[in-house]
């Protein structure tokens, strides 16, 4: 025996039960994961034991897992079934033995993975939890998102790239996806997703085989989904076996960018009917100025052929008029000789004539008056000149071009942005 093995006789000598706890803690740095054939199953009210050998070797193992761990694991442990447990060893205080602490149990194998796929997913679909009117609608207009995922790798990344410029606000925990592990920070995340302030909740990752997705495939966690106070939308990656989280989530997509596109696409719709809405009022505004500057210079004409008409019946009295006191001039010749005596009748004629011609200019004023142009202005009409020039037509100016319009109270300077040219008989 060299030095290094002699036992040093001076120290005190240590208690059983404080030499297994020493023990113990070293034995907690040796994790591993075994994979073995389950030969024994004990299931007690809050724990379980099973032991696990080698399918051709001679080696045996006592096993160990807390009831918890064993129903999230999702496997039922028979004699026979080949699975992986990970854990630690330890050592019993009160009897001796050597157990393996297990804190997961993973199927090895398509055949059984594929087979508890199927049982659990047959169970879960009797009892409704992937019926179709269950699933609640994805709201529209959605701006605070919880995310779940991996923050390594490609999925976190083409989420965001692909998610639309509107305002979103994102909250992630980062999370394992891969592996039985994975199950219970997917469960930790989820419940604190519960206590926040979210919108819609997604679960992301990869795509990969059916025993890389496991984890989405436990009972615990497709029903904490299908509770959960908002909709949730799975973006699992797979191909011919759906995740049972997927089937239970209120949507599903098969990648990160189906993702972010289905959240766009109400802010999408929205930005559409905006810019439609925008080219609708913009469209009618252009109408109705057009019909204005229409209506202006049909008025406009019909204010100058209200104008030729009252000057031509003022000529046509001018006329009379001199027509008239010719005839008098005529008249006072001929019987010059008695002026004195139709002096009084050429008066009372006169006096006539000049209070008919009053009535006439005053009718003429009324006339003119109501075809007044500032008049018209009061009533809200505006008159478009360009370099002093009433415009008639489109045609009168260019764009860039200044017009002075008038209003009742003064006068407009504006500049031509937009000429529409349209047929003023159609």
């Amino acid at each position: 025996m060299n030095k290094q093995e002699k036992i040093d006789e001076s120290k005190e000598p240590v208690s059983v039960s404080n030499y297994i706890e020493s023990l113990n803690r070293g034995l907690k740095k040796f994790q591993a994961r075994i994979i073995g054939e389950v030969s024994e199953f004990n299931l007690m009210r809050g724990y379980a034991f099973f032991t696990l050998k080698d399918k051709a070797e001679n080696g045996v193992m006592s096993c160990f897992i807390w009831r918890s761990d064993y129903n999230l694991s999702g496997v039922e442990l028979k004699e026979g079934l080949e699975v992986v447990v990970s854990g630690y060893s330890s050592i019993y205080p009160k009897s001796g033995r050597l157990n393996f602490q297990t804190s997961t149990v993973e199927l090895v194998g398509e055949g059984p993975i594929k087979e508890a796929y199927e049982k659990l997913k047959r169970k879960l679909t009797e009892q409704g939890i992937f019926a179709k009117e269950k699933k609640r609608l994805i709201p529209d207009y959605i701006q605070d998102i919880g995310v779940i995922t991996s923050k390594t790798g490609a999925v976190i990344h083409d989420f965001t790239t692909n998610l639309g410029k509107f305002g979103f606000r994102i909250k992630m925990i980062d999370s394992r996806v891969e592996g039985q592990k994975a199950v219970k920070e997917l469960l930790a995340s989820i419940k604190s997703f519960k206590k926040q302030d979210i919108e819609v909740l997604v679960i992301m990752r990869g795509g990969g085989s059916l025993e890389s997705l496991m984890a989405f495939n436990n009972e615990e966690l497709v029903r904490e989904i299908r509770n959960f106070p908002v909709p949730v939308i799975a973006a699992i990656g797979h191909d011919r076996d759906i995740p049972l989280m997927s089937l239970a989530a209120d949507a599903m997509t098969s990648t990160p960018t189906a993702v972010a596109n289905l959240l766009n696409e109400s802010w999408e719709k929205a930005q559409f009917k905006v810019e439609k809405y925008e080219r609708s009022i913009l469209n009618s505004y252009s109408n109705s100025l057009f019909k204005a500057n229409n209506f202006l210079d049909k008025f406009v004409y019909k204010i100058k052929e209200g104008f030729d008409v009252i000057f031509y019946k003022y000529r046509e009295m001018e006329n009379q008029l001199k027509i008239f006191l010719s005839r008098i001039e005529q008249s006072l010749t001929q019987q010059r000789k008695n002026v004195v005596d139709y002096s009084k009748s050429i008066q009372r004629n006169f006096t006539s004539m000049l209070g008919d011609a009053k009535y006439e200019i005053k009718n003429m004023e009324r006339a003119i008056n109501s075809y007044d142009p500032e008049q018209q202005l009061k009533l809200g009409y505006s008159i478009a000149r360009h370099n002093g020039k009433l415009i008639k037509s489109v045609k009168n100016v260019n764009i860039g071009e200044d017009v002075d319009v008038q209003v009742s109270d003064g006068s407009i300077q504006s500049k031509v942005n937009n000429i529409n040219n349209k047929d003023i008989d159609k």
